[in-house]
């Protein structure tokens, strides 16, 4: 079921050394698409270390409903059995995508061009956020979509019968948006081409070659152009999927927060379309050393060391870098709080249309905390007070964002007193062993209602 019925609101109190081994889970974008490429192959594809959240497990249920055979054979262990490009079947009843906004506009462009209607739907935040920048380009395949105003879910997709190859330019940089149009060009004739002004994260890209579509990627004066050939006929494949950077970010930032920490994180996706927070954290002054670099399934990966040392400082961060760190502004801006200076995180528009607008989530609960913060549309200023500055003492709105809800916890771990969150029931979309893995290594998280629980 989508949504959270119940509230669970949990406190994060002021942590002693964080230390040990943080073994985060699979990485939720490649997750998706190897359920989703995996459903249109031929024959049987395997993976191991796919992420066991509910939006991912949303999507593989929504594979089943298409048509796919999908079946867990043990931890992170998947089996899916595909019907192949254009086989999809039309879905018996509406699909509930939950919190996931990757996984509703991927799957709409996978169906996007074959002759079946769906009806997609989701919780309370995914019903709030657009359709229309992916349901737009889809209707040049000829695909139609009926939405609720202002595009949002529930919405029906009508596939189209006689798809045409579309040339698309991106108005702005989004991963899913292209990744939903190249899919949608599996199943249309010739030549499907998206055009980027600036590379978005290219997981899509990679896995479409490795199940042996044909992917051309260059740099021209349009920009980032990668032309797909349809209707090729995907091969299964065994997917290992890496540790996911952005659930690595949480135990990474909160050592470089907390006094004394010392952690590693294994085996953690190093991809250069994701890597801009380890840059950023990098040119703060963050110690973190990558250790044993190597590739896993298609994709760089390394060892992180993380160890604190309480000089942190505020940096000006650039727009271009958005598109590799997207997901990750809610925790730089905890990190930024407690750094010294200054730091400035331009080009973030794309917050406001998240799973809540994040740079007013984050401002708002900043604020509540004792720490100085401006906003304007495109841009988020965080004035650090330095290490064991931040005040703290506050309950912070998650807004059902699981990315909000982490972040203030991590800051709870490094403030003067505890911080709050409302609700922290949507952290199990995206991280479900969150709290285990940071009780772990010595954060005091503590649930309402706990007996020890204080302030």
């Amino acid at each position: 079921m989508s949504g959270h019925a119940t509230a669970r609101p949990m406190t994060a109190h002021p942590s002693g050394p964080l230390t040990g081994t943080a073994a985060v889970p699979g990485d939720k974008s490649i997750s998706h698409r190897a359920l989703i490429l995996g459903a249109m192959a031929v024959g049987e594809t395997t993976i191991t270390g796919l992420l066991e959240g509910q939006d991912v497990l949303d999507t593989a249920r929504a594979m089943r409903a298409f048509g796919a055979e999908v079946t867990q054979t043990g931890p992170g262990g998947w089996s899916v059995h595909g019907v192949g490009v254009g086989g999809f079947r039309e879905p018996a009843d509406v699909i509930d995508c939950g919190n996931s906004g990757t996984g509703v506009r991927l799957i709409m462009g996978t169906m996007a061009t074959t002759p079946i209607t769906a009806t997609f739907t989701g919780d309370a935040s995914l019903r709030k956020r657009p359709m229309g920048r992916v349901t737009d380009p889809l209707s040049l395949f000829g695909t139609r979509a009926y939405g609720r105003q202002g595009g949002r879910l529930p919405m029906t997709v009508v596939g189209a019968a006689n798809p045409l190859p579309v040339r698309y330019a991106l108005p702005v940089a989004s991963a899913q948006v292209k990744s939903a149009i190249l899919l949608a060009g599996l199943n249309a004739p010739g030549q499907t081409v998206v055009i980027e002004r600036e590379p978005t994260r290219d997981h899509s890209e990679r896995m479409l070659t490795g199940f042996g579509a044909s992917v051309h990627v260059e740099h021209t004066t349009e920009g980032h152009v990668i032309t797909l050939t349809g209707q090729p006929e995907l091969r299964p494949q065994s997917v290992a999927v890496p540790r996911d950077p952005s659930s690595a970010a949480f135990p990474v930032c909160a050592a470089l927060v907390v006094p004394g920490s010392d952690i590693r994180v294994p085996g953690v996706s190093q991809n250069t379309t994701r890597n801009g927070l380890y840059l950023t954290l990098v040119e703060m002054g963050a110690d973190i050393v990558f250790e044993n670099p190597r590739e896993e399934g298609g994709e760089p990966v390394a060892d992180l060391r993380v160890r604190f040392t309480g000089t942190l400082r505020g940096v000006e961060v650039p727009p271009g870098r958005a598109p590799s760190m997207i997901d990750e502004y809610p925790i730089l801006s905890v990190v930024a709080a407690c750094a010294e200076g200054v730091t400035v995180m331009r080009g973030v528009r794309e917050l406001r249309v998240k799973e809540s607008d994040r740079i007013d989530a984050m401002a708002k609960g900043l604020r509540a905390c004792g720490v100085r913060v401006e906003e304007d549309v495109d841009t988020l200023t965080v004035h650090g007070l330095g290490a064991g500055g931040v005040p703290g003492g506050t309950t912070c709105a998650t807004h059902l964002d699981h990315r909000i809800a982490m972040s203030f916890l991590v800051l709870g771990m490094a403030a003067r007193a505890p911080v709050s969150v409302d609700d922290a029931s949507p952290i199990a979309t995206s991280f479900p062993a969150f709290e285990p893995l940071m009780r772990g290594m010595g954060a005091d998280l503590r649930h309402t209602g706990d007996a020890d629980q204080q302030g």
